[in-house]
This record gives C-alpha cells, sequence and structure tokens, in this order.
C-alpha cells in the first residue's frame, strides 16, 4: 500500500513528533531561563538550550536519513555544539561577575527576545513534508541563524572577556553551516 502524497509517512510522523517535542522543550527552557543583570550569563543560560536543541534535532534527523552529506552536517552540528556547551559551561560562573548596568541589559534582552521569537516562529512554521533531509535543513537553518544574530547581538554589549571567542566561533561555524544546508537544499532539490 503507497502512502497518499499529503499524508505523512510513519517515518516522517515520527521524526516530527520528535522534533516538535525538542522545539517546544528549547522555546519553554530558552524563555525561562533564570536571568541577571549579568549580560554574558545570560546569554549563556538561553544559548545552552538552543544548542542542545540543535544536538538532538540532528540526532532525531541521522536516525532517518541516508543521505551522506547532511549525515556530516548532522554530526558536525553534534559535535560542535556539544564543545560549545562545555566552553559555556567552564566560564559560566566568572562571566556571572560581568555586571552591565543603564540601559544596556533591558536594550540586549529586549532584541534577544525578538530574535527568539523570530526564529521559534520559523522552526514551528517550517514547511512539513515526507521529505525529511529537506524539513530538518528548512528547520535547522532559521536555528543556526537565530544563534548567529544572538551572538552579533551580545558581541555589541560589554560582555566577559572569556565568552568573546565563543561568540566569534558561533558565528563562525553557524554561518558555515548556513551555507553549507542551503547549498544541500539546492542540490536535493527541496
Amino acid at each position: 500500500m503507497t502512502n497518499h502524497p499529503c499524508r505523512p509517512s510513519q517515518a516522517a510522523e515520527a521524526y516530527h513528533t520528535t522534533f516538535c517535542y525538542i522545539l517546544d522543550q528549547m522555546i519553554h527552557d530558552m524563555t525561562t531561563a533564570p536571568l541577571t543583570n549579568s549580560l554574558s550569563a545570560n546569554f549563556i543560560v538561553q544559548m545552552i538550550p538552543h544548542h542542545r536543541a540543535a544536538i538532538q534535532m540532528s540526532q532525531n534527523v541521522l536516525i532517518y536519513t541516508t543521505n551522506s552529506a547532511l549525515q556530516s552536517i548532522a554530526s558536525e552540528i553534534i559535535t560542535e555544539q556539544t564543545k560549545s556547551i562545555e566552553d559555556m559551561l567552564a566560564i559560566k560562573q566568572c562571566c556571572s561577575t560581568c555586571i552591565n548596568a543603564g540601559q544596556n541589559l533591558p536594550a540586549y534582552q529586549c532584541r534577544i527576545n525578538q530574535i527568539m521569537q523570530n526564529m521559534f516562529s520559523r522552526m514551528r512554521h517550517a514547511c512539513t513534508t515526507n521529505r525529511i533531509n529537506c524539513d530538518f535543513m528548512r528547520e535547522m537553518i532559521p536555528h543556526h541563524e537565530g544563534a548567529v544574530k544572538m551572538a552579533e547581538t551580545a558581541l555589541q554589549f560589554k560582555i566577559c572577556p572569556e565568552l568573546k571567542p565563543i561568540l566569534e566561533s558561533i558565528v563562525t561555524s553557524q554561518r558555515r553551516g548556513i551555507a553549507e544546508m542551503q547549498k544541500l537544499l539546492q542540490a536535493l532539490d527541496c
């Protein structure tokens, strides 16, 4: 029996159910993270669940994809973002002492909230089809773009010196990942 073209396959349905669960958890953890008067610490507590979700989403797609290029992209996301989480956890305590005063903190947080809401909406409304490879990239590109914008925003403010190279690495690696996924989306005629 073949699937109706408008109905999700069992694999696509299982993939998307897990994706939605991970996305909901990420949104909850990012929006309820305990914020302080340290922009650096706030970035860390909101980016860790963001990275954790990317790792889980990549693990999810690896269950279903046989595309070697996408397997490489997903594996790279897992490796890079696991390392980034470890790096942020290692500096979290010392960065908590970098305090931001005046209007900087509310201005930063307002911009970050806008970036997050846009990212959440784009990920939730990404096209859902039976082509899991394409769907993953259409979901992950706005996720990566959100991380880039969050890091670039943080770099415009006074931040903990130990955090700066991590932010720069996020911008570089995730821009590279976006370019790889956009190229693969075209190659797969998504």
